[in-house]
């Protein structure tokens, strides 16, 4: 594969970079197997060695560990999938491979991973966490992944928003971005969320001219917004963050627009934490995130007379905070990354990791787009 001879400056394969730095990361970084997305950091795979007594199957087919890293937003969904897949849970275990998708769905008595992998050559385990190969997703912010994929460090890269936006004003060549290969693995319609207390007091909806002026710090009172005589504390995601980069382009219409937060935050997990803490906060956030009958609920927003709420229609292409969930590989995608592309975009994953993340899945038509550029067929 092209990929796995492509050079790094100082010489070092691409491919034997990610194995040594992707099976080091996984032993450093041990999750539980079997488990939803954590919001402590840490990641699902467990390292295992490099995975090549798994038995590999087709000639030339990567079996050590597969690697992500990138945005906090995302994470829930690869991180999540890539439990699953460590687990290779038996067919009928009805936590992880239910009957009613192993026999019913796809008619296979395989395991999970075993089933997924084997579509694209991977010689099946028939062992419970002893997958084809092993996944790890670390966590950190959507530019952290896409330069990562860039420079040859991990495989996957989890954003939030566009490579492009992420990498606007850094002098990335024309040439080098179209080495990127964006998979959109969900949706996200990124809802404003305020403290309880604001709620409770009977804001319940904002206009986005009154968004705007918040963030740029000429609305500072809730009075002001019909809210109680209480300071606001605008929370924001750290610059860098694809949720960062997403809602000033969305919002402002540019992803460099100058806005001015109290604080911020790296992550959605710190974000959550931090509204959830005060009684005079607003934020954007991650639908993931949202806590509508807890400490962080979320608000409507009105946009030119269109009220658009959580549960409702956040989901709707006129909405202007929804944003695609990318995946991105670099030129030429292994039939490794394919393999765990495809079950995250399965009819299985979208339910289970998408969905079952709080966020929308992708539309029929969006859905076949995107399995089309890693469908096992281009890999025989």
């Amino acid at each position: 594969m092209t990929r796995n001879t492509e050079r790094l400056e100082d010489g070092t394969s691409r491919r034997t970079f990610i194995a040594a730095t992707g099976t080091a990361s996984a032993l450093a970084l041990a999750g539980c197997a079997g488990s939803g997305g954590s919001n402590d950091g840490t990641t699902s795979g467990d390292g295992g060695g490099n995975g090549n007594d798994n038995g590999g199957g087709k000639k030339g087919l990567q079996t050590d560990v597969l690697t992500g890293d990138g945005s906090s937003t995302v994470f829930p969904i690869t991180n999540t999938a890539a439990s699953y897949w460590n687990s290779n849970p038996e067919p009928g275990d009805e936590d992880y491979w239910p009957k009613k998708w192993a026999k019913e769905q796809y008619s296979t008595d395989a395991r999970l991973a075993d089933f997924f992998a084997g579509e694209y050559g991977y010689e099946a385990t028939g062992k419970r966490s002893k997958p084809p190969f092993r996944v790890s997703i670390a966590l950190s912010h959507s530019g952290t992944g896409i330069e990562g994929v860039m420079n040859g460090r991990v495989d996957i890269g989890d954003s939030s928003a566009s490579a492009k936006a992420e990498l606007a004003g850094k002098n990335v060549s024309d040439s080098k971005m179209k080495k990127f290969v964006d998979h959109v693995v969900g949706v996200d319609g990124q809802p404003i969320v305020v403290s309880k207390e604001i709620k409770d007091a009977g804001v319940e909806q904002i206009t986005l001219s009154q968004l705007k002026k918040i963030y740029k710090g000429t609305i500072t009172n809730w009075s002001e917004v019909g809210g109680p005589d209480r300071d606001i504390l605008a929370l924001g995601r750290a610059q860098g963050s694809g949720t960062d980069t997403a809602f000033r382009k969305n919002v402002y219409g540019d992803p460099k627009a100058s806005i001015d937060p109290d604080q911020r935050y790296g992550k959605n997990q710190q974000l959550q934490q931090a509204v959830s803490k005060a009684n005079n906060a607003i934020a954007y956030i991650a639908l993931a995130f949202v806590q509508p009958s807890g400490q962080v609920p979320p608000i409507a927003l009105n946009i030119e007379d269109t009220v658009y709420e959580y549960g409702n229609n956040l989901g709707a292409k006129e909405y202007p905070l929804s944003r695609d969930l990318h995946a991105y590989t670099w030129e030429n995608t292994s039939a490794q990354e394919a393999a765990f592309l495809n079950f995250v975009l399965s009819d299985f994953g979208q339910e289970m990791f998408v969905k079952g993340n709080n966020y929308f899945a992708l539309p029929t038509d969006r859905l076949e787009k995107q399995r089309e550029k890693v469908k096992p067929s281009k890999y025989e």
